[in-house]
């Protein structure tokens, strides 16, 4: 998937459902709160995804569900003064992700 979204410049609305995982409601909400989240609106207001936003709403998935801190103004404090080290475990994360996923695959094969 990641070889996929690595050759587009914009995404949809729903691609960016299907990649991170999130609804629409969601991703329209961070929009509201993260000044640093916003995708490009064409004349009809749909929406389009850079693969920059796409990290950031990663990141900011990440803060949430995995470090669980679920208030806006901390998510907002912790990407602006810790955005290396969120950048960090979400790599991390990341890279474990993928591993599981191949010994997953792997251990299908035995």
């Amino acid at each position: 998937m990641a070889d996929m979204v690595s050759e587009k410049i914009y995404y949809s609305l729903s691609e960016v459902q299907s990649i991170t995982g999130l609804p629409a409601t969601t991703l329209r909400y961070w929009e509201k709160h993260f000044a640093q989240l916003s995708p490009r609106k064409d004349k009809h207001g749909n929406r389009y995804y850079t693969m920059t936003d796409i990290e950031l709403i990663k990141q900011i998935r990440y803060l949430r569900d995995e470090l669980h801190i679920t208030r806006i103004e901390a998510i907002r404090q912790e990407l602006g003064q810790g955005k290396r080290q969120a950048d960090f475990r979400q790599r991390v994360a990341d890279i474990l992700q993928r591993v599981r996923q191949e010994l997953v695959d792997i251990r299908s094969f035995i």
